[in-house]
């Protein structure tokens, strides 16, 4: 009937005008046959009423090692708190921050009158160059202990261990249990002469697996309603490395700053803006009619464990408290530079 009538409109001279005049009817007749229920047929939601189906099983005389996770989810030490709707997640840290010394690298730590070097190679590798340092300058070997990583000489005794960031190692050079300063200074020189360190070799692979390199990152814990960073590491090493990665890492004007590091009393105090100044919303602005962020001073408190762990707290240098989640934030932050 439609087309009747349109050729009728074409036979009386107005063949364009009709064809332009039955087009949105010819139109919406075809969409109706795509329609379903007298409506355009919407897909968005079958997904809800899709089965599972049996999982893919393959056969036992298959080669295991080409097949893997593809998409495997890390674990993550710890457990999650949940802040509620008004959860914001944390700033991104700077590429720099918490990593350490870089590949090849070294680098001197001290807290006290302790003093180490921290060498950006794994312990198998480092353990292989400091048999060749011994062998090369003569010394007399007493015992050697590669699981341990001790060589006592009898010129006092060397000993290296897994670093607090990951790939990285601690070479101690000591005699009576103090540093022994040109025994650090030499092997200090030799790992800056050498380029091959990023790069395991042969001998330091083979040896990388004999070593007791267990490692556990720093843990936000909350103890009594309060926020608390536990560190896995002696005092001294804690004390040391944070204390690099802090004249790194709060370094940025009007955000994050250093401001003091006191090792008789293990305390560092600090400039930042916390995350409920930096949340802080329009209308209360409006209401004080203060839109400038302002930076908190906080002190960071470390002290020993019995268990040979360092425990942080943060609390407001005029010995005011800090929101929960300001402290748990900046410890999460603190955490990071150390893992």
């Amino acid at each position: 009937m439609v087309a009747a009538a349109i050729f009728d409109d074409m036979t009386q001279g107005g063949c364009m005008n009709a064809a332009l005049k039955w087009m949105p009817l010819v139109a919406a007749l075809a969409l109706a046959g795509c329609a379903r229920e007298g409506y355009y047929d919407n897909r968005s939601v079958d997904y809800a009423k899709a089965e599972e189906s049996e999982p893919l099983v393959l056969p036992d005389t298959r080669n295991t090692r080409r097949y893997r996770d593809s998409m495997p989810v890390p674990e993550v030490p710890g457990n999650f708190v949940s802040q509620g709707e008004d959860f914001d997640a944390p700033p991104p840290r700077p590429l720099n921050a918490g990593s350490g010394v870089s590949a090849g690298e070294v680098a001197l730590r001290e807290a006290g009158d302790q003093r180490w070097l921290v060498v950006g190679a794994s312990p198998g590798v480092v353990w292989s160059e400091l048999e060749d340092f011994v062998a090369t300058r003569g010394l007399q070997v007493l015992s050697r202990n590669q699981q341990r990583g001790v060589i006592e000489t009898a010129q006092g005794r060397i000993a290296v261990s897994s670093g607090l960031q990951p790939g990285e190692s601690e070479v101690r050079c000591e005699r009576g249990g103090m540093p022994e300063e040109g025994c650090l200074k030499a092997i200090e020189r030799r790992f800056e002469q050498r380029s091959n360190l990023a790069s395991a070799t042969a001998s330091g692979l083979a040896t990388q697996g004999q070593m007791n390199q267990q490692r556990q990152p720093p843990r936000l814990e909350q103890q009594d309603g309060e926020w608390q960073l536990m560190v896995p590491f002696g005092l001294q090493r804690a004390w040391a490395e944070l204390s690099a990665q802090l004249e790194s890492d709060f370094a940025m004007q009007g955000r994050r700053e250093l401001v003091e590091q006191d090792i008789a009393s293990h305390t560092f105090l600090v400039d930042y803006l916390l995350l409920s100044e930096r949340s802080r919303g329009f209308w209360s602005s409006m209401a004080s009619l203060d839109f400038s962020e302002n930076m908190t001073r906080v002190r960071l408190t470390l002290s020993r464990q019995a268990d040979g762990q360092t425990l942080v707290r943060a609390h407001a240098a005029d010995d005011g408290d800090l929101q929960d989640n300001d402290a748990r934030e900046l410890l999460e932050r603190v955490g990071g530079l150390l893992r």
